[in-house]
């Protein structure tokens, strides 16, 4: 009877909002799949367009009882329909008799000339007037946007209904549906919905959004989830060259290389809202690349788009992913304006793409309205705040979302937020997301004391001093807009039998400029030689301080004792200075390693100890980076933005019986590039110089990566100290074609592999007084050698996306071969989940 009963469920769920509903696949009469096929129904405009397997599913909310299948060049089919849901049928297309001397068969390569092929001719127009046509006719401009994103499980069948999984959750399944795109069962599990105000500049090329209401449901007080689905599904312009989702740019249709890229064809003409449009059909020419295949229509006076769906093809080099499917439909406002009327976008998350793989869909509908034009607003209306939360925004009343959602929720959406809300009393629920919420942010979660415990993923390490290290730590966390907050540590190491530990604290004292004092103490062993420009982060900890497997012996570790103040604010937005006071002792950490320099107040002449004190000004300046909450403690919402810091630091002999006096300037510039659809190349420039006479502990140690893994930044055919320094200047160049080389190579295409190369150089140079000053005749003192007669050099080849996570790259050292124990060749590697 149960499973009577929920056999009833499933059913009549699937079918309740939809009227009609077909699936099926559509061949020639040779058995061969009809790809780009037109299906509709007979009498409505209501269509789709058969996949690269001549698959294709239809639905309506209303009745229909006559289905139309054609496809240029074969005889038209007409299918009556034998009831409302019509499952797994297959058409057979015939040619028509003489089709081949009148039209164009859609398949294979298309001419690139506009002189054979119109639909080139009819694009190139389309170039012509793309930026005379929308909003960028005005020189300002604003809208109402209402968005709604919804995450669904997708392919809900008895036996992921009968699994461990959701045992004692079954009352979950009472909200299943039907997707109108794949046709798959699907169960609403998240939904937020957004309205906005939008403001532009077209004379001043800005843009502003004005967020008027949240409201959402699910993992509502999970920002890392909000924030990860608002740069999930970023907002685009089909008229753009390149379309940007998932991190991945995706030659657009429109684009004035696609002729390189797609295959057009004109397929058909017709009125649509009385104004006479043409109908392109467009298709990748290879396969494993960022493309897209789809259909548009555009206007025969204005070369605006009227309608246009684009889906990704399954080929596509994108991991994770396995359908995409876009739909934009544009208003016609008046003769020749045409305006951006509703976006609906669909992603189908899944560990593979095979047809009956379990997954997610990730849904957008964005709709806009009310547009006014040529109304000004003074520049400073159009600067970011630094800090503009209302929380008013996240509890609007139930009727403020009735006057301003542009689209009515449907049964399904209304669902959601009386099933989550259940959902949250069920303790199975709560350990799941528990388990989920441990791996995504690494703490344990105590919320009735409110404590953190972890990190957990740094629970184990060793070094070449510690031997095996155990840490413990936590964190106050009473919520993720803390003012302010509290954390420490605690670890050992079995070989050197010692305690290390470290505490901070910080808080926020003004939130519109972000004013925060903070301050700790840390007492650590470490590998200072891991990176040229400084941390200021007191409980910070380089990778190499724990590498457990390496290159060569990790011995030259330092044990650091830091105290340090700071005062910082972000006088505008993503511009942060930042100021400080620390003294710290540094001492070598292992006998095989020296840091002893001349000291004429010692009465040995040596001293093996560094007491200094120092204080720093920091200029850091973000541009577009995007950060999420409003507490002491923020996240990066996004990954791709530049990265420019400034920093002097001043030591002083003056303070707390310092050692030396010195001035250290430092700078550095990280810029990722987006190179169309080449993929993208990221650079860094970094330089310093250090005035005064120091001890090998206080200056610039060229950054080495004696590991096997691939860390950015360093140089991994370096041992640490092989290169010491007070005046540097390094470059980094990496770029990842996304897969844009080997999906050109046959027998590798099919892997989805993506090519990456890198060149990274340094120079710099070490003063003789430097050099005096650290030569002491330790049998153990490392050489000071800088790369200042040639500029040292490195390249790399790798592959990655191998398994979907892996990342091998082939190092190759360009000079300084001579120097001891030099390597010139190694392997690194890298794990990673990315799209």
């Amino acid at each position: 009877m149960k499973k009577l009963l929920t056999l009833f469920i499933l059913f009549g769920t699937t079918i309740a909002f939809a009227q009609t509903k077909v699936s099926g696949y559509v061949y020639d009469e040779f058995n061969e799949p009809v790809a780009f096929a037109n299906i509709l129904f007979k009498g409505s405009t209501e269509g789709t367009i058969s996949n690269e397997d001549g698959r294709f599913y239809l639905e309506s909310e209303n009745t229909w009882e006559t289905l139309i299948v054609s496809f240029l060049g074969y005889e038209q089919l007409e299918i009556k329909l034998e009831g409302k849901v019509n499952y797994d049928l297959k058409f057979i297309l015939k040619e028509e008799a003489g089709a081949l001397d009148e039209v164009v068969i859609v398949t294979g390569k298309q001419s690139k000339k506009a002189s054979e092929n119109p639909a080139i001719r009819i694009l190139k127009k389309i170039w012509e007037r793309k930026r005379q046509n929308g909003l960028r006719q005005f020189k300002q401009y604003q809208y109402d946007k209402y968005e709604k994103v919804e995450f669904d499980l997708n392919t809900i069948d008895s036996a992921l209904i009968k699994s461990k999984l959701f045992r004692g959750m079954e009352f979950v399944f009472e909200e299943v549906d039907t997707s109108s795109v794949t046709g798959k069962t699907y169960l609403p599990i998240f939904l937020n919905e957004a309205v906005s105000k939008v403001y532009g500049d077209n004379l001043i090329n800005k843009e502003k959004e004005e967020l008027k209401g949240n409201k959402n449901s699910g993992f509502s007080n999970n920002q890392i989830i909000i924030d990860f689905i608002d740069d999930l599904y970023a907002d685009f312009d089909i008229y753009d060259n390149y379309l940007k989702f998932f991190d991945k740019s995706f030659v657009s249709p429109l684009s004035r290389t696609g002729i390189q890229t797609y295959n057009y064809v004109l397929s058909d003409s017709a009125f649509i809202d009385n104004k006479w449009c043409y109908n392109i059909i467009y298709y990748p020419r290879r396969k494993n690349e960022l493309t897209f295949k789809g259909d548009f229509w555009v206007n025969d006076s204005t070369y605006a788009i009227k309608d246009i769906n684009l889906q990704a093809s399954k080929s596509a080099n994108i991991n994770w992913v396995k359908e995409i499917y876009i739909e934009q439909e544009f208003e016609v406002l008046n003769d020749s304006l045409f305006l951006i009327k509703r976006d609906y976008m669909l992603s189908d998350f899944a560990l593979n793409k095979k047809e009956k793989s379990r997954g997610v869909y990730g849904k957008r509908t964005t709709l806009y309205d009310n547009y006014k034009f040529d109304i000004q607003k003074d520049e400073k209306f159009y600067d970011e705040e630094v800090y503009n939360y209302n929380e008013d925004v996240y509890n609007r009343t139930d009727d403020f979302w009735k006057d301003n959602r542009l689209e009515s929720l449907n049964k399904d959406e209304k669902g959601v937020y009386k099933m989550l809300d259940t959902l949250k009393t069920v303790k199975k629920f709560k350990r799941l997301y528990n388990i989920g919420s441990i791996l995504a942010s690494g703490y344990v979660e105590f919320p009735s004391i409110n404590f953190d415990y972890g990190p957990i993923f740094s629970t184990f390490g060793f070094n070449e001093v510690e031997g095996t290290r155990i840490r413990t730590g936590g964190r106050t966390y009473f919520g993720p807009n803390d003012l302010w907050r509290i954390e420490g540590f605690l670890a050992y190491g079995f070989r050197d039998d010692k305690f290390k530990y470290g505490i901070s604290g910080k808080w926020l004292l003004d939130k519109k400029r972000r004013i925060i004092i903070s301050g700790g103490n840390r007492r650590d062993v470490e590998q200072i030689g891991a990176n040229l420009t400084a941390s200021t982060d007191v409980l910070g900890r380089s990778l190499a301080s724990s590498a457990v497997v390496g290159t060569a012996v990790n011995d030259k570790l330092t044990t650091i004792n830091l105290t340090t103040m700071s005062l910082e604010i972000e006088p505008t937005k993503n511009f942060v200075i930042r100021t400080s006071g620390t003294y710290k002792t540094l001492e070598s950490a292992s006998p095989t390693f020296s840091l002893d320099y001349n000291d004429p107040e010692s009465p040995t002449g040596i001293s093996s100890e560094v007491k200094q004190f120092e204080t720093t000004l920091s200029l850091s300046y973000f541009p577009n980076r995007k950060m999420t909450g409003f507490g002491v403690e923020r996240r990066t919402a996004n990954d791709y933005f530049s990265r420019l810091f400034a920093q002097v630091t001043r030591g002083d002999r003056d303070f707390f019986n310092s050692d030396f006096d010195y001035t250290k300037v430092q700078f550095s510039y990280v810029q990722p590039w987006q190179v169309g659809g080449f993929g993208r190349l990221t650079t860094t420039i970094e330089a310093g110089k250090t005035f005064g006479e120091v001890p090998l502990a206080l200056l610039s140690v060229v950054p080495g990566n004696q590991s096997y893994f691939s860390i950015y930044n360093t140089f991994p055919q370096l041992d640490f100290y092989e290169f010491v320094t007070d005046t540097y200047t390094s470059l980094h160049l990496e770029h990842n074609f996304n897969g844009r080389i080997f999906s050109r190579i046959p027998f590798l295409k099919k892997y989805n592999l993506r090519a990456i190369v890198g060149v990274r150089g340094v120079w710099g140079d070490i003063s003789a007084e430097n050099i005096a000053l650290n030569t002491t005749g330790n049998p153990v003192e490392t050489p000071l050698v800088a790369p200042s007669q040639d500029i040292y050099y490195e390249y790399s080849f790798g592959i990655g996306n191998i398994f979907k996570i892996l990342r091998i790259d082939f190092n190759f050292r360009g000079n300084y071969l001579s120097n001891p124990d030099a390597r010139p060749f190694g392997v690194t590697g890298s794990f990673g989940f990315s799209f």
